[in-house]
This record gives structure tokens, sequence and C-alpha cells, in this order.
């Protein structure tokens, strides 16, 4: 009979999947897994979530009839969700926590009875830890703004630089180029009296 008894006490097995530790964005949706199994099947199966293991208060109360059918409301939180299902999916009986607040941290446990194993229960914790947005994305996205913004100065005051550079260079050539000019104009001017004086030495003979 002890033995009897062992097993029906293991029959029934409630699990919030690999990790039971959940991590939340202050003011973020969040979910928290659960489903469970039984070997024998399940009759007017009722579970509750808890907070903190305050049993008196439970923030999510359902029923399920059968494997046929979907569990229906006794009792909730209003910013608990219902996203389970028994017929669509694995005796699954998650909910989703709306708009986390720091006083929400804390030990969620989903717990199961089912009549029909003779009131067999049992239960699953997770621990959900909520945080503020990240300081550190924050500060890499500063770092990554200042790097751009830095670069793009840089590359801005690189193209003014270069600017500055060329247009004194170009002003330095004209410079060089205007006495260029002005002194071959002296020299032509020079060629061309030479050349008149020299034409005017070697007249055409008659």
């Amino acid at each position: 009979p002890g033995l009897h008894v062992l097993a029906i006490a293991f029959a029934l097995e409630v699990s919030v999947g690999k990790t039971n530790t959940v991590m939340a964005l202050n003011n973020s949706d969040v979910l928290l897994p659960c489903t469970f199994t039984t070997c024998i099947g399940f009759q007017d199966l009722v579970f509750t979530w808890y907070f903190n293991s305050t049993e008196m208060v439970g923030i999510y109360h359902g029923k399920i009839k059968s494997k046929a059918s979907e569990p229906f409301l006794v009792g909730r939180n209003p910013r608990v969700e219902f996203v389970g299902s028994t017929t669509g999916k694995d005796n699954n009986i998650s909910i989703v926590l709306k708009n986390v607040e720091f006083s929400d941290a804390g030990k969620y446990t989903c717990h199961v009875k089912n009549p029909k194993e003779k009131n067999a229960q049992h239960n699953a914790t997770i621990f959900l830890t909520v945080v503020q947005k990240s300081k550190c994305d924050n500060t890499l996205t500063l770092i990554i703004v200042g790097v751009v913004g830095g670069l793009i100065g840089l590359l801005i005051l690189f193209m003014l630089v270069k600017r500055v550079v060329l247009f004194i260079i170009k002003k330095t050539q004209d410079g060089k180029k205007e006495c260029l000019v002005s002194s071959s104009g002296n020299d032509n001017t020079e060629n061309g009296l030479a050349g008149s004086k020299a034409e005017q030495k070697a007249p055409p003979k008659a």
C-alpha cells in the first residue's frame, strides 16, 4: 500500500521549464511558464498561482474540467493574463504578468491539485527579478554616439583644414604665376625692342 501511495503522489508533476529564474525589465510584460503532467489523466483539476507563497491570496486561480476542455477563470489579479491551454498545448497553465514593477520581484508558485488522483498536489516555483533598463546599454549607446560624433567632427575638421591648406597653396601658386607672368612679360618686351632694333639695323636693300 505504501508503494501504491508513493506512485500516486509522483504521478502529478508540475514544471516551470529548464530554469526557475526569470528576469524582466521594469514596466514590461513577463511570461511565467508552467505545465503539468499526469499519468492517469485529470478531472476538475484546480491550479493556482501564488506570489511569495501567500496561499491566502492567489494571483490567478483556475479550473479545468477535463483534457477536452479549456481552463476557466475562478479569480485573478487584474494585471495577470492566462496564456496557457490544455486542448491546444500540452497542459500549459502559463500566465503573463503585465507592467511589472520592482515590487513584483519575488517567488511565484504554480500549484496544481488533481481530484482524480485522490487530490494529489504538486507545485513548481519561479523566481522573478525586476531590473531597470540597463545602464550599460545607455553607456554603450553614449560611447557609440560619442565615437561616431567625434569621427564625424574630425572628418569635418580634416575637410576644413584640407580646404584651408588647398586655398593657401592655390593663393601661393597664383602669386608665383603672377611673378612668372610679369617677368616673362618684361622679357618679351625686351625681346620685342631688341627685335625692332635689329630690324632697323638691317633695312631691306633697294
